[in-house]
């Protein structure tokens, strides 16, 4: 904090000890010191605080990118799924198997988005688990699979 070296504290104690005399002198080093002593615990609790804040801020913007991240993916694959949906009752019959094949590939395509979103936001999640990792992916497959189902019986 100061930088005082022996010399300085000498001559502060002289100083001191002219204008205290013996008397009052040790009472006033120890006032000193005990002052000193809150103001080095204040500031330190200050920069906790300060530090602590400063990691929540940054917890807080990285959570909001996460969030954004997957927003963006998930609005991707509603838009997909949705063009998908949308396609097979425009079509006629005379290409329905052309657009079957056409319609799995966008499947496939949607399907291949919301994995890659899924793994991305698994892969920048700084609290993931293996264990909330094999959670994910039975919600993932019955999803997919429910996806499949609705556009089979859409045609």
């Amino acid at each position: 904090m100061l930088d005082i070296g022996f010399l300085e504290l000498m001559l502060i104690g002289v100083v001191g000890l002219l204008v205290l005399g013996p008397e009052r002198l040790p009472f006033a080093a120890r006032t000193a010191g005990m002052w000193i002593g809150k103001i080095k615990r204040t500031v330190s609790g200050m920069q906790r605080e300060i530090s602590a804040q400063l990691e929540a801020e940054e917890l807080r913007q990285k959570l909001n990118e996460q969030q954004q991240k997957l927003d963006n993916s998930l609005k991707k694959a509603k838009i997909d799924v949705e063009s998908i949906a949308d396609s097979p009752s425009a079509s006629t019959p005379s290409t329905n198997a052309a657009s079957q094949s056409d319609t799995e590939q966008r499947v496939a395509k949607a399907s291949a988005r919301l994995d890659d979103a899924l793994e991305t936001v698994r892969e920048e999640s700084p609290t993931s688990t293996s264990a909330a990792n094999h959670e994910w992916k039975p919600e993932t497959a019955d999803s997919e699979k429910a996806a499949l189902n609705k556009d089979r019986n859409h045609q």
